[in-house]
């Protein structure tokens, strides 16, 4: 069971009903991570969802991939 599926756990997605994991990456450290990450935050919405469409099209929760 992952709590965050089932808002068990404070937070982002208990929050807003985010339970569908449609995109990540993986990274060597976890500073070329987090500069990904901020790198990704400052972006525009439509750019972002265009990198997701791009690797996942059918926007399927990636979740059971990474298990």
């Amino acid at each position: 069971m992952n709590p965050s599926k089932n808002d068990v756990v404070e937070g982002y997605t208990h929050r807003y009903g985010v339970h569908a994991l449609v995109w990540y990456e993986l990274h060597p450290t976890m500073e070329s991570a987090i500069l990904r990450e901020k790198t990704l935050k400052a972006w525009k919405r439509d750019w972002k969802m265009r990198l997701i469409s791009q690797g996942n099209v059918e926007w399927r929760d990636l979740y059971p991939t990474i298990l």
